[in-house]
């Protein structure tokens, strides 16, 4: 998943298929081969186009949505406590970064890094994200790339060289891939950050989401005012919009589920009819209150995210959680 070669390594970090593995499919053929798959579901990844972005954003701000909120105040609890441990001269990789607002508390904290490195899907969200970075924190390097980060992309160095690189995975996007794929994930993350001869071993500052009422949960995936219903029609919307579909959105709604077996939210587009829609020159009929799986949320105990980063091969964990054991915050390091 690395490209360890030195020439590579003196110019860039290359850091390759980092999870799950995946074809170098285009939106088009992702769309028709989950619209003629059984069942039906279409990859979550595409959410996120300028308006999704958008509506992602207000949904971290609704009262129903607890996972933004709390996680930031862990980040003002502990960052001072995190950026000690990372030490001096690093090397900041955020994967997903959207708007960065959690990284500036990790920012204010962390002596001298060496750059920051967001890295978000949205072209458009992560220039202003990045450019409003760089205004605010003028010292700093910051070199966004625009890629999704489940296939190839390089990571750029840092003119001043960095003493380790750490990788931030803020929110609790690590539970929108399965345990096995999960794995793959931090297993990538952890030879990334172990590569570079010249660098003392990194780490993962990795958010996730912990295991509680199911109620609390469903709420928080299904609004009262209806953003997170928005945000996953908004899929249909971009379909119509890019693919030439002609989805009637008022035909579909939104439709969250708690998967006690699996520990995942699931949410889901619910076709409330029979009927045939068109995207990218296919036909595909749905039937009466036939679902389309959009996203699933996998959800941790501290016992299994330990094992999860341990199996990883991260030796060296410290583990931050608010009063209510809603979300945590984990610094996972290689050994030195």
């Amino acid at each position: 998943m690395l490209d360890s070669t030195k020439k590579t390594q003196s110019v860039a970090r290359a850091l390759h298929a980092i999870a799950p593995p995946s074809e170098d499919r285009s939106f088009a053929q992702d769309v028709v081969l989950g619209l003629s798959s059984a069942p039906k579901q279409l990859p979550c990844k595409y959410f996120y186009d300028a308006r999704g972005s958008a509506l992602f954003d207000r949904i971290t701000e609704l009262p129903e949505y607890y996972p933004t909120r709390t996680e930031i105040a862990l980040m003002r609890d502990h960052a001072a406590k995190m950026a000690a441990t990372i030490g001096a001269r690093a090397l900041l990789v955020e994967l997903g970064s959207g708007s960065s607002v959690k990284t500036r508390l990790l920012l204010d904290e962390l002596e001298r890094p060496a750059g920051y490195v967001p890295i978000d899907i949205s072209a458009e969200h992560l220039q202003q994200a990045a450019s409003s970075i760089a205004a605010d924190y003028p010292e700093l390097e910051v070199m966004p790339v625009a890629a999704d980060f489940t296939r190839g992309f390089v990571i750029p160095r840092p003119r001043a060289g960095a003493a380790r690189s750490v990788m931030y995975f803020p929110g609790s996007t690590i539970g929108n891939f399965t345990r096995e794929r999960a794995l793959e994930l931090l297993r990538a993350i952890a030879r990334f950050v172990g590569a570079n001869e010249d660098e003392r071993p990194g780490g993962l500052l990795l958010g996730f989401d912990l295991v509680k009422p199911a109620d609390v949960l469903v709420r928080a995936y299904d609004d009262a005012q209806g953003v997170t219903a928005a945000f996953n029609l908004n899929l249909l919307e971009r379909i119509n919009r890019e693919l030439d579909g002609d989805f009637d959105l008022a035909q579909f709604e939104h439709h969250a589920v708690w998967n006690p077996k699996l520990a995942r939210i699931e949410l889901y587009l619910r076709s409330t009819r029979a009927q045939v829609v068109h995207a990218a020159g296919r036909s595909f009929e749905f039937a009466a209150g036939e679902l389309t799986l959009t996203e699933y949320s996998h959800k941790y105990t501290r016992d299994s995210i330990l094992s999860l980063a341990h199996q990883a091969g991260f030796e060296r964990s410290t583990i931050w959680t608010d009063p209510e054991q809603r979300f945590g915050v984990g610094l996972f390091q290689l050994a030195d």
